[in-house]
């Protein structure tokens, strides 16, 4: 039984026109040999009528964070309404085809509401379905409890379930479609001349993703990887070639870096030894903001000073606490993190070097550096990063 799971996103499955791509799609999987199972997320984005943010409109958000439970079954319906009309349009198309909710298809979680662990999946009634001849359409970002309550998996879901049963299923690929042509060396309204990267390895497109990279959920990819299931990120709207994600990449490309990424609002926070030094909070400030649920990134600790950034949303947050600790720091707003990634810089001397060189010929002042086998990270201003990303773009030649 060769199985594809194919995952189709909110703008995919949004008109009746972009339904027919989608129905293209599924036939040519059919006519290739595939048996495919087909996860779908709710119709359209904010203001459209079926989409999540639109559907959570209709609560007081007092009500949505007190009861999340409930606050999970309206999200749901977005999926939900997606399946039946997803499988009503290919069924005009002689496709059998049978809408199922996330439980029905056999993802149990726990009681985690609005960002449930699964705990299994069961294909049974997947493989039931795919013998009979027909084609399960099997609503994204949710789950069922073990009690019978309707979960959903955060956000990104529909990318996670499309991996969890692409590896439940032993699937020969997961198709993760959307309207973009795959994973890209920059983002294309930053980089006019970004390119397609064709092949990339499970853990520079986590990075990728990771890295605000929007294309496909880091969750996704790490389920995909654990099964070493392949993932193909691809275009509903054309015949674009898409990204193949696997284990090794792209063996043929010389390029250090395959990709630059970045994530704004971004907050960078000094705390000087020499003004906290009778302050005993000052040894404790890491384990204090992790505590209280800040999370810390970019941390450089030396004897005489800890740097890090935090995001924009956590700065009052921070401000309260360090100020009942009685802390002094200093800080700089309107930063941007830049992640140059790419699995072939690891022992490769100078490249930190040449980052550098690069951005100080544009007049770019580096905040604050980090790195790892695979990820090389700059903070800069915000106003400066478009040029800083041009810059870094053509020096590794990420276009090649």
């Amino acid at each position: 039984m060769k199985i594809i799971v194919q995952k189709f996103g909110g703008t995919s499955v949004s008109s009746k026109e972009r339904r027919s791509l989608v129905i293209e799609k599924v036939s040519e999987a059919i006519q290739d040999g595939f048996l495919p199972v087909v996860v779908v997320s709710a119709m359209g984005r904010k203001g459209d009528p079926y989409a999540t943010d639109t559907l959570l409109s209709l609560i007081d958000m007092d009500f949505k964070n007190q009861n999340l439970q409930a606050s999970d079954l309206l999200m749901g319906c977005g999926e939900i309404i997606s399946t039946v009309v997803m499988s009503n349009d290919l069924n005009r198309k002689s496709i059998d085809a049978v809408p199922l909710l996330g439980g029905q298809a056999g993802i149990i979680t726990d009681n985690n509401f609005s960002n449930a662990s699964v705990l299994r999946v069961d294909t049974n009634n997947l493989i039931k379905i795919l013998n009979s001849g027909k084609i399960p359409v099997v609503a994204g970002f949710q789950g069922l409890s073990e009690d019978g309550f309707l979960t959903t998996l955060g956000r990104g879901g529909s990318d996670v379930t499309a991996s969890l049963l692409g590896s439940a299923l032993n699937a020969e690929r997961v198709e993760i479609y959307t309207d973009v042509d795959g994973i890209m060396t920059a983002d294309p309204r930053v980089v006019k001349n970004a390119a397609l990267i064709e092949e990339i390895s499970y853990t520079e497109v986590f990075q990728f993703a990771d890295q605000g990279a929007k294309v496909i959920h880091p969750r996704a990819v790490e389920i995909a990887a654990r099964a070493n299931i392949p993932l193909l990120v691809k275009n509903t709207l054309n015949n674009c070639k898409g990204t193949l994600i696997n284990n090794v990449g792209n063996k043929k490309s010389t390029n250090i870096i395959d990709g630059i990424t970045q994530i704004d609002n971004r907050i960078q926070i000094k705390f000087s030894t020499l003004t906290n030094e009778n302050n005993l909070n000052y040894y404790n400030i890491l384990d204090i903001l992790a505590e209280n649920k800040i999370s810390i990134d970019l941390i450089n600790v030396f004897p005489s000073e800890s740097i890090f950034t935090i995001d924009k949303s956590d700065f009052s947050k921070f401000y309260n606490i360090v100020k009942s600790l009685d802390l002094n720091y200093t800080y700089e707003e309107d930063c941007s993190k830049i992640s140059l990634i790419g699995n072939r810089m690891a022992g490769k001397p100078g490249v930190m070097a040449k980052i550098i060189k690069t951005l100080r010929k544009e007049k770019i002042d580096v905040l604050q550096t980090a790195d790892s086998h695979e990820t090389i990270w700059c903070l800069v201003k915000t106003n400066l990063v478009n040029n800083a990303i041009n810059a870094l773009h053509s020096e590794f030649c990420c276009n090649s």
